[in-house]
This record gives C-alpha cells, structure tokens and sequence, in this order.
C-alpha cells in the first residue's frame, strides 16, 4: 500500500515597508527607495510641497507605509551623524499637528542630549543604554501590547514599553538632524 504523505511548508512572512511620502514633513528628504530619509536644516518650502491630510505639518516625522493590526514584527533601523531621533510606532490615524510620543496614540524609543528614552502621551522614561549604536532594533508584538528596542549586537531587548493598542498602527520616525535608514522584512533574532 502505497501513502501520500504531503508536507505543507508553513511560510512566514516579515513585515516589508517603505516609508510614506504624503506623511514626510516638508524638511525630510526620502531615499533609497522611499526605506531612508535625511533631514534638511531649511526643508522645503512647505508651499512647495504637495498640499495631503496626511503629511505631518510642525514636526519633522513620516510614517510607514504599512498598518499593522495583529502579530508580532521586527524592524531594524541604521542611524548615521544623528543626534536627535525618535523610533517606533503610531496609530494610522494620529494627528498630523502632533509629534510622535506626545500622545496616546504613539509610543517611542528616542535620543537626544546623548541619552535614549521612551515616550508616551509626553511621560519621558530614561532608557540606560550605554553609547549611540548605529542600529537598533524594534520588536512589536501588537496582542500583546509591547514595543521593544532591541540591542541588535547581543541580540536582546533592552527597553520595553506597553500599550494598548486599540487600532492600526505603522511604524514611526522623528528625525531632527542626519538621516535614519529602514531595514524591514527581517525575521525576529531568536531569544526576544
């Protein structure tokens, strides 16, 4: 008697993202591929740019291109000759006249002044990381309510920030000098 035995392969998917240009304030330049942006002192001339609901208007933040309503993601981010950023996620729907971690509807990693936080609804938590990596990682498990910045060396979670997370989220980035670059797509290093 012959059996037919059938593997199934389960395919994971990571989450892929670029970064959304109607939501990039009018001083942050996108590139390579819509997954970096760079931060231009003067900007453009906001009259120059695309009037869209979308696009942050006081503060120079751009959102992903994805919504993220379950599972758990990981991303990573390269930042170069910056001194003052933020990282994480936003619902879909945030203000556009608000900066990402003074709400309660963003939740953020940040540096400035040589030293990381997280920040929520405007409530600064110091974060002891020792020195400025290059990259960091986040890891976002939605059901659970967790946002984590990750030590992409060691690999482990350095900084957790909980949340209830009631609608879409994507992932958010607040830049005031360099330039940051995206890195999605990634599968989560093993031990977070």
């Amino acid at each position: 008697m012959l059996v037919k035995c059938l593997i199934f392969k389960h395919v994971r998917t990571y989450l892929q993202f670029r970064l959304n240009e109607r939501t990039a304030h009018s001083s942050l330049d996108l590139f390579k591929k819509d997954t970096g942006i760079i931060y231009r002192m003067l900007g453009l001339d906001p009259s120059q740019v695309q009037d869209d609901p979308e696009r942050f208007r006081e503060w120079a933040v751009v959102l992903a291109d994805k919504k993220i309503s379950s599972g758990r993601h990981y991303w990573e981010v390269t930042v170069k000759k910056s001194e003052e950023f933020r990282l994480g996620v936003a619902e879909a729907l945030m203000s556009r006249d608000e900066c990402v971690g003074t709400n309660s509807s963003s939740w953020v990693f940040g540096y400035a002044q040589r030293k990381w936080f997280a920040m929520t609804n405007s409530k600064v938590v110091p974060v002891t990381l020792v020195g400025k990596p290059d990259r960091v990682g986040i890891l976002l498990d939605y059901e659970a309510g967790i946002l984590g910045l990750v030590d992409t060396e060691k690999p482990r979670i350095i900084h957790t920030l909980r949340a209830q997370f009631i609608g879409p989220v994507c992932p958010a980035f607040g830049l005031w000098d360099g330039e940051l670059l995206t890195h999605s797509g990634l599968e989560e290093p093993e031990g977070l």
